[in-house]
């Protein structure tokens, strides 16, 4: 809108304090809390957590790195070496070593938060956000990974593990916009979950 695009310079000068106010309560809220990312592979969690992570001025974990570096092998590998059930128990053991050292934003592979114990545990130690995007902006972003796992079972899975996502503190739409709009729209949410003053909410 024009409104919000042309702005008398005193307000455009207070902008910048006004931002790292906002951005200073919200870490101060955090504590040693993680803002942990959720949904489908494809939803952009690494590419949007990084941003925020930087907006925020923490750390930024990728689990499915942390995972390979604990196992000394690619994801790819460890399902066709070990299986899934192997996978899934050492992703959790992972996250959950993670979860210990907040603040950061951290993001989680897509079958994360279908462990019940690493449900609990983000619910303990941290906001969790999901990344909500529709099936074929996630097919579409996607189908140039060959390498990552179960991209074939895309339209099975996302019926199983969308109601389970839908438990997040926070849903917010991943769609085809910048992702510093979509940065934007978490950190707009955040004061909310993290009984900040509405005072620093976005104006």
């Amino acid at each position: 809108m024009v409104e919000s695009a042309i702005q008398k310079p005193a307000e455009n000068a207070q902008g910048p304090v006004k931002d790292e106010a906002r951005t200073a309560a919200l870490v101060r809220a955090l504590g040693a809390r993680s803002v942990v990312l959720v949904g489908m592979m494809g939803a952009g969690k690494s590419s949007i957590g990084r941003r925020l992570a930087a907006r925020l001025g923490i750390p930024f974990v990728d689990a499915d790195t942390e995972i390979e570096l604990a196992a000394g092998m690619s994801i790819p590998e460890i399902f066709s070496t070990h299986g899934e059930p192997y996978f899934r128990a050492g992703e959790a053991r992972v996250i959950a070593r993670l979860l210990d050292h907040g603040p950061q934003v951290l993001a989680t592979g897509g079958g994360a938060v279908m462990d019940q114990r690493t449900r609990d545990l983000i619910q303990i130690k941290g906001i969790s956000v999901w990344l909500k995007a529709d099936l074929d902006v996630l097919v579409k972003r996607t189908k140039r990974r060959g390498e990552r796992p179960l991209v074939d079972k895309m339209k099975d899975l996302l019926p199983v593990r969308e109601p389970v996502y839908a438990l997040s503190d926070i849903t917010v739409q991943s769609r085809d916009e910048p992702h510093d709009t979509i940065v934007d729209d978490i950190v707009a949410a955040l004061p909310k979950h993290l009984a900040i003053s509405a005072g620093l909410e976005k104006e």
